[in-house]
């Protein structure tokens, strides 16, 4: 179950946690961060180690605060961080847990934004080899 720690992670993590009651499996929440390059003409502007701790911890409080809040859920979790393009990271993740199943958040970002920002859902779905389901926010699809 990859998190941005956004509202469609939120709900996204209520439905698998819903299910794994429901068929007695466990959840892997993960959160995959690239590090910030901004490119010029000569060159590129690398993140320092500074920066680079900085987002890691960010992210690693991030994943603790999310699973605090399904502490007690009666359901087995455990919290992944991992550097990376958030769709191969998740990908990754799935190999290395063994996991049968995505259950992941989308934004429902559609027309220019969608172009703009890409949809790592969207990705994951196309190359995933174990069943994905996504799950828009509410407020996403209110506004769609």
């Amino acid at each position: 179950m990859p998190t941005d720690f956004g509202s469609s992670s939120d709900e996204a993590l209520d439905y698998a946690v819903d299910l794994a009651k429901a068929i007695g499996a466990d959840i892997v929440i993960m959160h995959a961060y690239e590090l910030p390059i901004v490119g010029f003409p000569d060159g590129a502007l690398v993140a320092t180690a500074d920066v680079a701790a900085r987002v890691l911890e960010g992210a690693q409080i991030g994943l603790k605060k999310t699973l605090d809040r399904i502490e007690g859920c009666g359901v087995a979790v455990r919290g992944v961080v991992k550097q990376g393009e958030p769709w191969r990271a998740i990908l990754d993740a799935v190999d290395e847990a063994g996991a049968h199943m995505i259950v992941m958040g989308t934004h429902g970002r559609r027309g220019l934004p969608r172009a703009l920002l890409g949809s790592v859902a969207e990705k994951v779905v196309r190359t995933a080899t174990v069943p994905v389901t996504t799950i828009h926010a509410r407020e996403a699809a209110r506004a769609a």
